[in-house]
């Protein structure tokens, strides 16, 4: 059975499974908590809770790849707490293919579970440096959310400049995490192309030096690589 531990409409959500896991359970409690919580927030922070668990009627199974593929953009982070070991296996293995943060804890470690959901994983910070050049400094694991508002505020500093050069700054930078992440960091970077002049990364990474090399055949942009305590270099090397 699937219970709803939480008010109906909030977030983050709580939910808890236990047994056999039926298509009523879907049609009665998730669906219906699920898409009030989309409704009133756009994106919701889950924590599924499993106990007892004894698997999924078919018909249950088919429901579950429908909700996921109905709201696959309505997860913004999703908690786990399981004792199912092929279970944790399984979300650990497909994790960075889901459009949000997923982490799986320990039976017992609801309240870890809950302070991960509500904390923050990543920030991005946006600083003018003078003569046309902004330092993107991306920091710790960004999710999806963490570049609401970036896309607004990078607007307004294109329209203010003729061109413009970019300062991406790694040296915080821990990876982002699910699709959901990569995607709005590229989407972000595509439509502002045609207005980049010049772009250096600041790093430690060997990936790093490899989105270098993508940034002159794909953006088609002169592009810099410097290392992590040559930050200095890299502001002088984009205004000369």
């Amino acid at each position: 059975m699937i219970e709803l531990m939480t008010p109906k409409g909030v977030t983050p959500m709580e939910i808890r499974l236990s047994g056999k896991i039926t298509d009523d359970d879907y049609e009665d409690v998730l669906v219906p908590a699920l898409e009030a919580a989309i409704e009133a927030h756009d994106r919701v922070r889950l924590l599924v809770e499993i106990a007892d668990f004894k698997g999924y009627e078919l018909d249950a199974l088919v429901e579950d790849a429908r909700i996921g593929l109905k709201h696959w953009n309505g997860f913004d982070r999703v908690a786990v707490v399981s004792g199912v070991t092929l279970l944790n296996r399984v979300i650990k293995g497909f994790s960075l293919l889901y459009p949000c943060p997923v982490a799986v804890f320990a039976p017992g470690e609801a309240d870890e579970a809950r302070r991960w959901l509500r904390e923050s994983l990543g920030a991005i910070h946006q600083e003018d440096l003078g003569d046309g050049v902004l330092r993107v400094a991306l920091m710790g694991k960004l999710e999806a959310s963490a570049y609401e508002g970036e896309a607004e505020d990078l607007n307004a500093f294109v329209r203010a400049h003729d061109g413009f050069r970019m300062l991406l700054d790694l040296r915080e930078f821990d990876g982002w995490q699910g699709l959901g992440a990569i995607g709005r960091h590229f989407r972000l970077v595509r439509d502002h192309k045609a207005a980049l002049r010049k772009a250096a990364i600041v790093g430690d990474a060997g990936w790093q030096k490899l989105a270098v090399r993508a940034g002159r055949e794909v953006l088609g942009v002169d592009a810099e690589f410097f290392d992590a305590d040559s930050f200095d270099a890299a502001v002088a090397w984009l205004k000369s």
